[in-house]
């Protein structure tokens, strides 16, 4: 039997970003009902990421505005349109910008997580038209990946929807919707690295953390403190990405594990999910950080990740990895059109690299994996929830992640959890920013 349990239109609180790099307005929105494959979300809370800022900032296409950001969340299935049987009203879901539609070529094969049945794209994937409006005004208000979860209320593709077992808070489960699933999924089915092997992480950020997860189952010669030049901003928007890679490296076995980043503070978070090693550039003289990794693992890295969206990183990592098998992953989003240079020999050497995204994970197989390893405490998520404030801090969120100040802010929606608008920081509470 059909479920259609979508009526009418929901009118709710939502941040809506009007103008390219200036702060986020809260604005009474009005969101139309899910139409077929589609589902209602109320979202309990929400988080920011990096390609958030990024998007925020952007002036043109594929930069829009008005839009509603945010793809981190998690949320309770509030209606369903018709030809959704997979998640029912009352369930537990995060939303992902990644779709796995289950029917196209590449969602039924291993070797690629990329659906091309409804392949990422402004609006609606299946109509590419919104269901947001201004509810004073009516003007519409652009989707954002698929997601948009910086409102009380959204509407996601089905194939963009997985459903989250009991027991995972949902601040911990919004963590799996992109951040944390990118950097573990780089290590696990990407790299695939194995036991015993050297890794070497540039950009420690949620993301660079989590690759360092353990699971049985299955040319730029500059001096170092050159190599990521003009840079830094973009290492300390990422501050999640390196922790999260070490910790997917470190589950798997991974023997060595350094950890390259301009922010001397992410040794210690690091250190605790996986990092074995750490290299500043600015501390390293006249040497390349590339000359530092090989000293430090007689040769070069077996694994390198590039977590920060720097063309002169990537290429550094490269000339970290070691010869004859050295893999570099790229998981850092460039936001320039600069190409990455890599001599044409050094490749013949056997070194090789390859593009990462949402980690390699197909969400609907591989998130409810994740989950179930942090219940079974073999996936540390509490870690990078560094802040917690109300749904209307979140400009101060935005501030904390565009300073380097935090790894994730989980953003609560009103009455989603008791005293909502009180921040906490490192576990203690305190005064969110006006």
């Amino acid at each position: 039997m059909e479920q259609n349990t979508a009526t009418k239109p929901i009118r709710c609180k939502a941040a809506v970003s009007k103008v390219a790099g200036q702060p986020l307005e809260m604005e009474e929105v009005e969101v139309a009902p899910p139409r077929a494959h589609e589902v209602g979300i109320r979202i309990l809370c929400t988080s920011l990421c990096h390609t958030d800022v990024t998007f925020w900032r952007m002036k043109d296409f594929p930069g829009q505005h008005p839009i509603i950001l945010g793809h981190e969340a998690a949320g309770v299935v509030e209606s369903v349109g018709e030809h959704v049987h997979e998640v029912a009203v009352g369930d537990t879901v995060v939303p992902v910008f990644s779709a796995q539609c289950g029917d196209c070529p590449d969602c039924l094969s291993d070797r690629s997580n990329i659906c091309s049945g409804l392949p990422a794209g402004p609006g609606m994937p299946r109509d590419g038209t919104t269901r947001f409006s201004f509810a004073a005004t009516g003007e519409p208000i652009h989707n954002f990946i698929g997601v948009s979860s910086f409102t009380e209320y959204t509407v996601v593709d089905v194939s963009n929807v997985v459903r989250i077992g009991p027991g995972v808070p949902p601040e911990k489960a919004c963590l799996l919707s992109c951040g944390v699933s990118t950097g573990v999924g780089a290590a696990w089915k990407v790299a695939a690295v194995e036991p015993g092997s050297s890794v070497a992480v540039f950009g420690l950020g949620v993301v660079g953390l989590a690759v360092t997860f353990d699971d049985d189952t299955s040319e730029s010669h500059a001096p170092a403190n050159n190599v990521m030049s003009g840079s830094s901003c973009r290492l300390e928007c990422w501050p999640d990405v390196l922790v999260v890679v070490a910790q997917g490296c470190r589950m798997r076995g991974a023997k060595q594990i350094i950890g390259v980043d301009l922010n001397p503070e992410k040794r210690d978070i690091g250190k605790r999910l996986g990092i074995t090693d750490f290299i500043n550039p600015n501390d390293t003289g006249e040497k390349a950080v590339s000359e530092v990794v090989k000293e430090m693992t007689g040769g070069g890295a077996d694994y390198c990740f590039e977590c920060i969206g720097s063309t002169s990183a990537m290429a550094e990592a490269f000339q970290s990895s070691r010869k004859g098998w050295g893999k570099t992953i790229v998981l850092g989003v460039s936001s320039g059109g600069a190409p990455m240079s890599i001599p044409p020999h050094d490749i013949l050497w056997g070194r090789s690299v390859v593009g990462s995204l949402f980690g390699g994970l197909k969400p609907k197989t591989d998130i409810p994996i994740l989950a179930q390893k942090y219940l079974d405490e073999e996936l540390e998520l509490d870690e990078f929830v560094t802040h917690e404030m109300g749904f209307h801090d979140i400009n101060a969120a935005f501030e904390l992640l565009t300073q380097g100040k935090c790894l994730r802010c989980i953003l609560w929606m009103d009455g989603a959890r008791e005293n909502g608008s009180v921040g906490v920081e490192n576990g203690r509470a305190c005064k969110a920013k006006a």
